[in-house]
């Protein structure tokens, strides 16, 4: 059972090894990442496909847009982990 400061954690770990340069300690939870760091749609699918391989959850192409923003990630992927 994953809390929501884990999958929090994870989340930010894995953007900061995607975009190192991004500002994480000032990360608005509401924004999109892609208005925040330099996101591009290559960089999204490798946040993706990490979360997958990190959380081992099946993330289908449809359920993309929860992954949008931090707040939007944490709900979806608590909610996947955690059933």
């Amino acid at each position: 059972m994953a809390t929501r400061e884990q999958i929090s954690k994870t989340i930010l770990d894995i953007i900061r090894t995607i975009a190192p340069e991004a500002d994480l300690a000032n990360i608005d939870p509401a924004d999109r990442f892609r208005n925040q760091f330099d996101f591009d749609s290559v960089d999204f699918m490798n946040l993706a496909a990490a979360l997958q391989t990190t959380l081992q959850v099946n993330i289908p192409e449809e359920d993309y847009p929860h992954l949008a923003t931090l707040k939007g990630c944490i709900a979806y992927l608590t909610s996947k982990v955690n059933t």
